[in-house]
């Protein structure tokens, strides 16, 4: 009888190895590319790494940078990263100009854009965007901000003939501004703030123009998914979206402790610069009164469609995209599991 009950146990042992081994060996790999660099705002995904919470939904996980916004859409669509980070309202274009573009958005990270205008006060250039008349603007032209600037400069009543706007790159677009060549730059909020102080320029001589609090109500950067990945794996992108649910909670949590997974991945940044950014970020762009409300990744149907009414002014829509075709919100759990604080 002992012996019996020995090779059963034994048998039992063996079988749950086997099974954990198939379980292992049957992990989703997923490339995923960020919008920009290894950065404070970027420390939810590394959270969900570092905590194992992809892991815990089958996913084997890695994690590129980004050469802006709307990069991130080209290497979604042609499946060179199945799953990416990026401009929401370049998504609409893009889907606007190609409308069987294998891409869509999946998780609204970014309830409010970033998008804004930075200049410096002792330039001329104040928090009211009429400031901007006669002055000098430099702007990368892939960023999300520029992109948004015909609607923005409408709403906020701006005569253009009095703006000039000077093409630039990102690497210099702040050191440009920090050495007053232009008054002004388009950007996102917490990267060109931050990068603007690491030029020297005093904080109190910054000037912060936000679209999203003057007139433009648009929504941000959104987790995105080609769309053959996304009917041959929805597990997996629903797991990838449940765990980062988890990773922005634990960030809201302590943030301090999140961006430690960005500075092991990017030694040459500061722990002070990237904890500020990503307190930024949290602020304006994560948690914001509608994310409390709603439960965070969602997007609401009026303002998505309003905003795509905002985009026929700024980037000249054909045909308008709808809202669904844009935003598919089946893959999100449901609102009271993405309750963020």
């Amino acid at each position: 009888m002992m012996m019996k009950t020995t090779r059963w146990a034994g048998s039992v042992t063996a079988l749950a190895m086997a099974t954990l081994a198939t379980a292992a060996s049957a992990q989703t790999d997923i490339r995923f590319t960020l919008d920009w660099k290894f950065e404070g705002p970027a420390a939810p995904f590394f959270v969900a790494i570092d905590k194992g919470y992809f892991k815990e939904e089958g996913l084997n996980v890695t994690i590129d940078t980004g050469n802006g916004s709307r990069e991130a859409i080209p290497r979604v669509a042609t499946g060179t990263y199945p799953m990416g980070f990026g401009d929401i309202n370049s998504l609409v274009k893009a889907i606007d100009e190609q409308p069987d573009l294998k891409v869509k958005a999946v998780m609204m990270v970014y309830e409010r854009p970033p998008f804004a205008v930075i200049g410096r006060k002792s330039l001329g250039v104040t928090t009211d965007p009429k400031s901007l008349e006669g002055k000098t603007l430099g702007a990368p032209p892939p960023d999300g901000a520029f992109a948004q600037w015909k609607a923005f400069a409408q709403v906020a009543k701006l005569d253009l003939s009095k703006i000039t706007i000077e093409s630039v790159g990102f690497p210099v677009r702040e050191p440009m501004l920090a050495q007053g060549k232009v008054q002004g730059i388009f950007g996102f909020s917490f990267s060109s703030v931050l990068n603007l102080k690491s030029q020297g320029v005093a904080a109190d001589d910054i000037s912060l123009i936000l679209m999203a609090e003057n007139g433009l109500d648009l929504y941000g950067n959104a987790i995105m998914v080609n769309s053959d990945f996304a009917a041959k794996n929805p597990a997996a992108v629903k797991g990838f979206l449940k765990a980062m649910v988890k990773g922005v909670r634990d960030t809201v949590k302590d943030p301090a402790a999140a961006v430690e997974g960005v500075l092991k991945r990017n030694d040459v940044v500061k722990k002070d610069v990237e904890l500020e950014r990503l307190k930024m970020a949290l602020a304006q762009n994560f948690v914001t009164p509608a994310v409390k409300k709603n439960g965070f990744g969602g997007v609401e149907e009026a303002k998505m469609a309003k905003s795509i009414e905002l985009l026929k002014v700024s980037i000249g829509l054909k045909d308008a995209p709808k809202p669904s075709r844009v935003f598919d919100g089946s893959f999100l759990g449901a609102a009271a599991d993405r309750k963020v604080d």
